[in-house]
């Protein structure tokens, strides 16, 4: 693969057509685009070499980004799974969105030997004419992104991303790299997990031995397994995290852009026995599985000075029923002080539903602050929670996603049961697994079945539903995105893949 060490903020020069402000704009015409991943998709014959479809806003077209994409410096590989992650940011300060594609089971040769699922990125860079073929694209190993790190396999760099800008405008990009192996004091601990943080001209690795940061280094903790971040914050989980005897109990650690002695600034560590944090850790709760932020505005502020920390918690036993799960959302302010907003799982009063085992709730969670012009509200922020494990009319597997406002004086008041047929179109089959792949946005909840089993949407499947919608104030329709259909190729193994 090509790629070297290069500062992916430098500035190019500013395309004129391009009309910055608009997030996921990749063609810079001022209209809001959608990238579509497909991890398993076959490409040029290669099984589960993975890519990524763009759908341009206002009816543009469809792009399809892979391994085989013009430019790309590498080649569909089995089982490479190009597409597992995604994150969009405007790198380069043109005004066009660009893309970063996390491929984390790329295998590279270092030495002379293969070194298996070592993982790899590509920033794809968007211009007035779309993405894909054409644009400038970058390949990373992790050497060749940070000089200091190393190529090993089973590293799975890229296993997850997050970009965006700081408050200062600066381009930021983490990329978690869950399986990296850490020695310290001569001790090995395969799968600890370390991230890889890029902002502007810096990059530099992050340990959780480094200074400040929270945790101690132990086998398989999977730092970096997940990832969400704002403007001003960013978050890591480490579900694999040992709390005292409980191993996978997991943990997650809040870290703000603040550049100190070359690192961001750690704030503060999460975990099931910290103060305030509702439950005790337990092995195998799976504690930051998953991950999301938004921003939240105090009543005496101006701007988004806090967040709010959604964490997806799996594998959470509740009473006698296995894996059902759990959620918890976490407001974070900018001293690392913190209060827990609420503790959500199906057995709590006025929860719609019961617990059941393999239900796991939180598998993946998405919060969205609707409106950051205001003062934050329970008016404007959601939480959407998915359920991939739940039993849906009796359709075994078939999965839920609920919906709740977690600053309702009572979780529940609002509450909402998306299932296919109810809620959302579509017909729901065994084994869908709905709940696994979730993004919020200020307006819309991308809710996709990649693993969709019914004979309509076997292909894979994503839904855009309106938030008003889904509320009731209005009735604008779904957005429904399927292979064969409005443009899309007719083709597809995991289509869906969003968050």
């Amino acid at each position: 693969m090509a790629g070297g060490m290069v500062s992916l903020g430098s500035t190019q020069a500013v395309a004129a057509t391009c009309t910055a402000g608009t997030a996921n704009d990749f063609n810079g015409d001022g209209v809001a685009d959608t990238a579509i991943g497909d991890p398993n998709a076959t490409v040029n014959g290669v099984k589960e070499a993975g890519l990524v479809r763009v759908v341009f806003g206002g009816g543009k077209g469809v792009s399809e980004i892979s391994q085989a994409t013009s430019g790309m410096g590498g080649a569909p590989e089995a089982n490479d799974h190009f597409g597992f992650s995604r994150a969009a940011y405007d790198a380069d300060g043109d005004g066009c969105t660009d893309l970063v594609v996390g491929a984390p089971n790329e295998d590279l040769v270092k030495d002379g030997i293969q070194r298996v699922d070592a993982g790899a990125i590509y920033v794809i860079y968007g211009t007035p004419t779309g993405i894909g073929a054409g644009s400038t694209i970058k390949g990373y190993s992790q050497n060749a992104l940070d000089s200091t790190s190393t190529i090993e396999a089973y590293d799975w760099f890229g296993y997850a991303v997050k970009a965006g800008e700081t408050a200062s405008g600066a381009p930021y990009l983490v990329v978690g790299v869950p399986g990296e192996g850490i020695s310290v004091d001569g001790t090995s601990y395969a799968g600890a997990g370390i991230i890889e943080y890029v902002q502007g001209t810096t990059v530099v690795s992050v340990k959780q031995n480094d200074v400040g940061v929270p945790g101690v280094v132990e086998a398989n903790d999977r730092f970096g397994y997940s990832l969400a971040g704002t403007n001003r914050y960013f978050a890591v989980g480490a579900p694999g995290e040992a709390i005292g005897t409980e191993e996978f109990a997991g943990t997650v650690i809040v870290f703000n852009h603040t550049l100190a002695g070359g690192l961001p600034t750690p704030l503060v560590g999460f975990d099931q026995n910290v103060a305030g944090i509702s439950d005790s850790a337990e092995a195998g709760d799976g504690f930051g599985t998953s991950l999301s932020v938004t921003g939240y505005r105090p009543s005496d502020q101006t701007y988004n000075s806090d967040v709010l920390l959604a964490i997806g918690i799996p594998g959470e036993d509740v009473g006698a029923s296995a894996d059902a799960g759990s959620a918890v959302v976490i407001r974070v302010q900018p001293s690392g002080v913190y209060t827990e907003t609420k503790w959500i799982e199906a057995s709590v009063s006025g929860v719609d539903g019961d617990p059941a085992a393999g239900d796991f709730f939180g598998q993946r969670v998405t919060i969205a602050n609707t409106d950051t012009a205001v003062v934050t509200t329970t008016a404007t922020v959601r939480l959407a929670v998915g359920i991939p494990g739940r039993d849906a009319a009796s359709v075994k597997d078939a999965g839920a996603v609920q919906i709740f406002r977690p600053l309702d004086a009572a979780i529940g008041t609002n509450d909402k049961i998306l299932t296919r047929g109810s809620g959302v179109p579509g017909t729901a089959a065994a084994r869908d697994y709905n709940g696994m792949a979730l993004l919020a946005g200020s307006t819309h909840l991308y809710l996709g079945v990649p693993f969709s089993k019914a004979s309509d949407s076997a292909k894979g499947v994503l839904y855009a539903l309106r938030w008003s919608d889904i509320d009731g104030t209005t009735n604008t329709g779904t957005t429904t995105y399927l292979p064969g259909t409005g443009g899309l190729p007719d083709a597809g193994v995991a289509f869906g893949t969003v968050g």
